[in-house]
């Protein structure tokens, strides 16, 4: 089995791609960035989801679209991304799971606007993709992590004072591992055969509240 996975060079997409690739999956990996990933099935392209030139890829079963902004261009990065690679990739006869990686933001709305927005279109597109590959046999879900313990976060969690504000956010008192994230996307891909056009939020009870700290 093929598994494409964008935004591989770190963080929640680089234990994504380890966990498929500790499965005996056969793994491509997309990124703007070079990647660290040494393993005789893991292929990896350095390549801008946003392109229209991107590489041709055969048989591609199970599609995790991960790679992601949080800057002024979430827009364009996040979600027309996400949809020219689930086009190009995704929507053909071959392909049998799909996981988007949205977020909580989509729906409580704490965060940067366009972030907010990127990810709440990702929500309503994962809707759109189900119902076209259905016909496939495949599914298309969605996954909404809350705080993830990864290197985007550093800033906060090297600052006493911000990660106490973070966790008091949270009812469980902890955010996720980007290790934790990858075990809910393979489950969501592999084990799961009959959930699809749903979004499972991870955020430790974050949904509960909404005050956004950065």
């Amino acid at each position: 089995m093929n598994v494409l996975i964008t935004g591989t060079s770190k963080g929640i997409g680089k234990e994504i791609a380890i966990k498929f690739l500790n499965n005996n999956y056969k793994v491509f990996g997309f990124d703007v960035l070079d990647s660290a990933i040494e393993n005789k099935n893991y292929t990896h392209f350095k390549t801008d989801i946003k392109q229209k030139n991107l590489p041709d890829l055969k048989d591609v079963n199970i599609l995790i679209n991960n790679a992601g902004t949080q800057n002024n261009q979430d827009i364009d990065n996040n979600l027309k991304g996400t949809i020219n690679i689930t086009e190009k990739y995704g929507i053909q006869p071959n392909i049998k799971a799909i996981v988007n990686i949205c977020s909580t933001s989509a729906h409580n709305g704490a965060e940067f606007p366009e972030y907010c927005a990127s990810k709440g279109g990702i929500l309503s597109y994962t809707k759109n993709v189900a119902s076209r590959v259905a016909h496939f046999g495949a599914t298309c879900n969605s996954i909404s992590p809350g705080g993830v313990i990864t290197e985007l976060n550093k800033h906060i969690l090297e600052n006493e004072n911000l990660w106490q504000q973070v966790l008091n956010e949270t009812t469980l008192n902890k955010w996720a591992t980007a290790k934790e994230i990858a075990e809910w996307v393979y489950f969501v891909a592999v084990v799961n055969k009959s959930m699809t056009a749903q979004d499972i939020i991870i955020d430790n009870g974050e949904i509960s509240k909404f005050n956004f700290i950065w």
